[in-house]
């Protein structure tokens, strides 16, 4: 019963991140953001179900936002930022003196 529930709020997040929230509302004023593919998918997946920061890792950001991602994670919401983050392949950020 508790594993249904945990895979019914994480479908519930990823549906919400799909639908809800298109990337260029987020991202578009912030930094300079890919296209989300599968490969991106996985590691925003990577970012908000193991831990925040490795789906920037896997997507070859700087060091600096790995790292981060990494720290904030210890936050508990902020996984969601990573997934997406992770998810939509923004490059830049905070480190370029963006918000």
């Amino acid at each position: 019963m508790k594993r249904a529930k945990q895979f019914a709020a994480i479908l519930l997040v990823l549906q919400l991140f799909v639908s809800f929230a298109p990337s260029a509302v987020w991202a578009e004023n912030t930094a300079v953001h890919g296209d989300m593919t599968g490969k991106t998918f996985v590691h925003g997946l990577a970012s908000l179900l193991i831990w925040p920061g490795v789906g920037q890792y896997l997507n070859d950001n700087k060091l600096e936002k790995n790292w981060t991602h990494a720290a904030l994670g210890l936050t508990g919401i902020f996984r969601l930022w990573s997934g997406w983050d992770a998810m939509i392949d923004r490059k830049g950020g905070r480190w370029d003196g963006k918000i």
